[in-house]
């Protein structure tokens, strides 16, 4: 707790300079003038400095990120050289003179990331050299995330002593860079959770509509020819594209006409039982949202509009423009269900097989994973809203913002 007492500290110290940044640069901009004042400067560099910094760290710790982050480390430190370690003590970066110090610097960044503390090595302990006579000291900061352990050090090379603003500056730094890897490892989970979910949703396609699918071609083999090589197409056309490799974010025109791919498939199986109706808002066509996110919805919808009834159904997609949003509806005339089995979770107890609702209501599993991956996509404000009751059909409804910033097919 308290790696990430610190980090927070850290980064809230961060966000207060950012605000006083952005409020002198607004008084600067409505007066006409340029910063001035000294103080203005330091800020304004500082946070430049800052997020150079931060730019190769959002990737994570490796030699290439460590060698574009390092010279703006040092500046925000104040050595004359820094040193970038990893974990297993290997140098990373090295920024400035010095460099005859390697190995000692190496050393003591290994005692740091063994100790998990700062380790200072004073001019009496320096070997001497003549490139280096005038260094003072090293100092190993360790990088220390929490959850994660040490990561690697800092390693600050001074020609002056080492006093409390030096060592306050250098553990700060540390700590932004901590917030920094932090936030890459987010990243690099959620983009992980984000590949894990679409292949658990393509999981879900597979087993039963592409057995139906291809028993439904199969039986125009013969009788329809042409036909079934219209659907052979179709089906190959949708598989590439739910099976694609590309991105985790896709465009409504893309998901939609995949849709309909699958809906022609359908059709050719159920005929006249299934009836589509589509009505999409032009301007929301380029709307940018988790790939694969309606194809559930519309499987759900299909296999519910048509389910206990004699003479079929009725799947209705509608995509219109909200202002900043766009809501999404899929909504079906089938037997609707309990809504109170979506509050209580006794779905998730038919998709591992634990028995709970029947086998009808088991569609709506994959509900839970789309409405995951839009909240984290977009926030909470953007799930999945499900109106539903016995006998009453079904309605999935999803907003989704026309742009997010970092989000894009």
């Amino acid at each position: 707790m308290r790696g990430t007492g610190a980090a927070v500290t850290a980064l809230v110290s961060i966000a207060i300079v950012v605000v006083v940044a952005v409020s002198l640069t607004y008084v600067a901009m409505r007066t006409r003038r340029v910063l001035t004042t000294p103080a203005e400067r330091a800020v304004h560099d500082t946070l430049h400095t800052a997020s150079l910094a931060a730019r190769p760290l959002r990737r994570g710790l490796d030699e290439t990120s460590a060698r574009e982050a390092a010279p703006h480390l040092r500046v925000l430190t104040g050595a004359q050289s820094l040193a970038i370690v990893g974990p297993d003590g290997g140098l990373l970066a090295w920024t400035g003179p010095h460099e005859a110090l390697s190995a000692q610097v190496t050393a003591a960044a290994g005692r740091a990331v063994d100790g998990g503390r700062r380790v200072l090595v004073g001019h009496a302990d320096l070997e001497r050299g003549a490139d280096h006579h005038e260094v003072r000291a090293l100092v190993a900061q360790p990088l220390l995330i929490e959850g994660t352990g040490v990561v690697g050090a800092l390693v600050a090379v001074t020609t002056t002593e080492p006093g409390p603003a030096m060592l306050g500056a250098l553990t700060e730094v540390a700590r932004y860079a901590c917030g920094q890897l932090e936030l890459a490892d987010l990243d690099s989970s959620r983009a992980r959770l984000d590949r894990a979910e679409v292949r658990a949703l393509r999981a879900q396609i597979s087993p039963h509509f592409i057995y139906n699918a291809l028993g439904t071609i199969a039986s125009f083999v013969r009788t329809d020819p042409e036909r079934a090589r219209e659907l052979v197409l179709e089906f190959a056309d949708f598989t590439r594209y739910s099976f694609r490799s590309a991105g985790e974010y896709t465009v409504l025109s893309d998901e939609l006409r995949n849709i309909d791919r699958y809906l022609t498939l359908e059709r050719a199986r159920f005929g006249d039982n299934l009836q589509v109706r589509l009505q999409v808002a032009p301007e929301v066509l380029s709307v940018v949202l988790p790939f694969l996110a309606l194809q559930p919805l519309v499987e759900n919808a299909v296999r519910h509009g048509l389910s206990g009834k004699t003479d079929g159904g009725t799947v209705s997609i509608v995509a219109s423009d909200a202002g900043p949003d766009c809501v999404i509806s899929v909504e079906d005339d089938g037997v609707g269900m309990d809504p109170e089995l979506l509050r209580s979770g006794e779905l998730d107890a038919v998709a591992s097989g634990t028995g709970g609702p029947s086998a009808s209501e088991a569609a709506h599993v994959g509900l839970a994973n789309v409405d995951d991956r839009l909240r984290a996509a977009f926030g909470n404000d953007y799930g999945l809203v499900v109106e539903t009751a016995p006998g009453a059909g079904t309605k999935v409804s999803m907003r989704v913002p026309k742009f997010r910033p970092g989000i894009r097919a």
